[in-house]
């Protein structure tokens, strides 16, 4: 029976300096009022070139990224894996707009994939399609989608003008570039999902890269967010046309990281909500998603990309039931750096195959992904006090305060 109260497995790669600096960060961000302005403060005063970098550097930086630069993330690399915990591998730089960042963005991609091929620990690698796509053009694309255009994989790109044609062609070329890199050096992409409004042509493009590239092995993977009420018939669906299109799916599951922002918008724009009412239902509908996709592991593979201690507990309970290996070959489990080490450490050492994801880049480039790491741990029930109160027990148990 895997237990994730092992504090001593969780926390074995860690030195009690680290362990408590990690406290100490985590008693901060359980300060509402601290995050809230320090969220929004931040970005603004590594704008405006306040000295601030060495404490961020020393703190949420450390705590949540693998470093600035791929070389710094082997050495976090090496050390997992010597707790059988592989690496998904994430360049973490989001929010810049401009054909030449683009462009820099996948050129980056495609060297994050070569790199990840010459290191026996790491077999994933994440993208965000607004890394080298933009914003508005998607938007444009998925106000003129049909509810099913995502899940067949078409795009109407009818409503563009002739210069955002060409212009999103070069976003596909882009996300070629990048899936042959993939097939080539056998390292898997996750594409990450986005926000509801720009999500359809994502859908769809992820597709159609599922179609070209997974016919016989899993190169590409979508993310499918189950605190939207309607991705677990997504799911569902996307399984359905692989099969009709004979191809494999590959699908990474997770609960979602828009959720407030999302509802502010459905409010203010006068629709349907596209989040679950509740908590309970967004549950429900992730380990059904588990089921299903334990159901048919012999047309899929799934990552399960979760912090709840349940689901990853049901995924395991399920994998036994079938009489399956807790490694199996098709199902992948995966934490963020930083969290949740008393799931991915006591996975690790039933066997499961694990990983932590692993953002890296310049400090002043992740500052979003950071924000967002800082905003969800207070924002998401009781995750700060989770990850404080194991903390503390190790340091008690280690006879440290």
């Amino acid at each position: 029976m895997i237990s994730f109260d092992n504090t001593e497995l969780a926390f074995a790669y860690k030195t009690d300096k680290e362990l408590r600096k990690a406290k100490f960060l985590f008693s901060l961000m359980g300060i509402g009022w601290l995050v809230k302005s320090g969220t929004r403060l931040t970005p603004w005063a590594i704008k405006n070139h306040f000295p601030i970098n060495g404490i961020i550097r020393n703190t949420i930086f450390k705590q949540f990224v693998g470093g600035e630069a791929l070389p710094e993330t082997a050495k976090v690399a090496d050390r997992l894996a010597q707790y059988n915990v592989q690496v998904i591998l994430d360049y973490g730089v989001e929010g810049k707009e401009g054909e030449e960042n683009f462009n820099h963005a996948a050129d980056e991609f495609v060297k994050v994939i070569q790199y990840a091929a010459t290191q026996p620990n790491i077999t994933f690698m994440s993208i965000k399609l607004t890394g080298f796509a933009r914003f508005g053009l998607l938007e444009k694309l998925d106000a003129a989608a049909d509810n099913k255009s995502g899940v067949e994989g078409r795009i109407n790109t009818d409503v563009l003008n002739a210069g955002e044609k060409e212009e999103w062609q070069r976003v596909v070329n882009r996300l070629i570039k990048i899936c042959e890199a993939a097939q080539r050096n056998n390292v898997g992409v996750l594409v990450d999902a986005e926000e509801t409004w720009i999500q359809d042509p994502v859908d769809a493009l992820t597709m159609q890269m599922m179609e070209k590239y997974n016919a016989t092995k899993v190169v590409v993977y979508n993310t499918i967010q189950l605190y939207r009420h309607d991705r677990l018939q997504f799911l569902k669906e996307s399984l359905a046309e692989a099969q009709k299109k004979n191809f494999i799916l590959g699908a990474k599951l997770v609960r979602g990281a828009y959720m407030e922002k999302e509802r502010k918008r459905a409010a203010e724009k006068k629709y349907p909500s596209p989040i679950q009412p509740d908590k309970e239902s967004t549950d429900k509908d992730y380990n059904a998603a588990l089921e299903f996709c334990i159901e048919h592991l012999d047309k899929l593979f799934v990552i399960v990309a979760s912090h709840n201690e349940y689901s990853n507990l049901y995924a395991t309970q399920l994998l036994q039931q079938k009489n399956f290996p807790l490694n199996h070959s098709r199902v992948h489990f995966s934490q963020l750096l930083g969290m949740s080490d008393n799931i991915t450490f006591n996975l690790a050492k039933a066997g499961c195959s694990v990983s932590k994801y692993l953002p890296f880049g310049p400090l002043k480039d992740v500052i979003p992904y950071l924000m967002r790491r800082a905003q969800e741990n207070s924002s998401v029930s009781g995750q700060t006090g989770r990850e404080l109160q194991l903390i503390k027990k190790e340091l008690k148990r280690r006879g440290r305060k």
